[in-house]
């Protein structure tokens, strides 16, 4: 009999690609996830998980390079965000069929933060893709969704890892994904050959994306319309980048301290950068790895692997 699993995914941008690699290897194991939560990038991989079509995502962005990404963004000079988003989620609502979310499977919950009303919504019921694209709403990076009295950015910047929003069942286990584990990393990439190898985050794993350049040219071209110190635009991109973090990564803990997962799965926030979507097959070989570790650590601290 498999081991019911009620799993819950972080946001964490491009590092969440990492939950594909978890997932498989959850199932691999002989897990069965019967109930799915996320933020941002973890509400993306779960809703596409519970609408059946993960082997579908995973071989679409894994064909993904750097130009490739770049074509899916579409910037907007409307002042609320940087990239409207529309190309992408109709490329992905293209490639993966909507559903409402009660008519789900399994439960699945997405969250995102109302900045007009100061609250968390949480979306249990209604379109898959409009939770989605709420979720993972991106503050000055991504156009935010409006709704009739309030306005929804990404929910990591007030619950990160949504531990109480995972739906329980008799006798399952909580298993919390966590993709900005402040831990040493060092990756599989993927040679010329097709090979994996290690290489370590430093030197060209850390070169800059085409994606953050263009980005970053964006934000030069505002300064020209808007002249600042030198000073303030130095490294401005960046001080948003680590902003962000510094929320996701504290609501995260805070989450992780009022909740006791059955098993933590820990991925370095050095896998990759918040917008390396074109790494996609090194980030879920990062998820999958880490996936292993923990469930070997699990196994061993019950003594034995009772699920099989």
């Amino acid at each position: 009999m498999k081991k019911k699993v009620a799993l819950v995914l972080s946001g964490g941008g491009a590092r969440g690609i990492a939950h594909i690699g978890v997932i498989e290897e959850l199932e691999k194991q002989g897990f069965k996830i019967t109930s799915i939560a996320g933020t941002s990038m973890g509400a993306l991989v779960g809703g596409v998980y519970a609408l059946g079509k993960l082997g579908a995502y995973k071989e679409w962005i894994c064909t993904l390079d750097k130009f490739k990404v770049f074509r899916l963004v579409d910037f907007t000079f409307r002042g609320q965000g940087l990239v409207k988003g529309d190309k992408l989620f109709n490329r992905l609502r293209g490639l993966i069929d909507d559903a409402a979310i009660e008519d789900l499977k399994i439960p699945y919950a997405a969250v995102a933060a109302d900045i007009i009303n100061k609250k968390e919504v949480v979306f249990t019921k209604g379109s898959v893709w409009d939770a989605i694209r709420a979720s993972i709403a991106i503050p000055t990076i991504l156009t935010p969704v409006k709704t009739a009295d309030g306005l929804l950015i990404d929910g990591g910047v007030i619950n990160n890892l949504p531990i109480e929003h995972a739906k329980r069942s008799y006798g399952d286990i909580l298993v919390v994904v966590d993709v900005n584990a402040p831990i040493p990393f060092e990756k599989p990439v993927v040679s010329v050959n097709g090979s994996l190898n290690k290489q370590s985050v430093n030197g060209s794993l850390n070169k800059q994306s085409i994606y953050h350049e263009k980005i970053r040219g964006f934000y030069d071209y505002l300064h020209k319309l808007s002249p600042i110190s030198h000073e303030e635009k130095f490294g401005y991109f960046d001080i948003i980048n680590k902003t962000i973090s510094l929320i996701t990564y504290h609501t995260s803990q805070m989450a992780l301290e009022k909740h006791s997962p059955d098993i933590l799965i820990s991925i370095s926030h050095e896998c990759c950068g918040p917008y390396d979507f074109y790494k996609a097959e090194e980030v879920i070989e990062a998820g999958r790895r880490a996936a292993i570790k923990s469930l070997e650590a699990y196994g061993h601290k019950a003594n034995s692997w009772h699920w099989f």
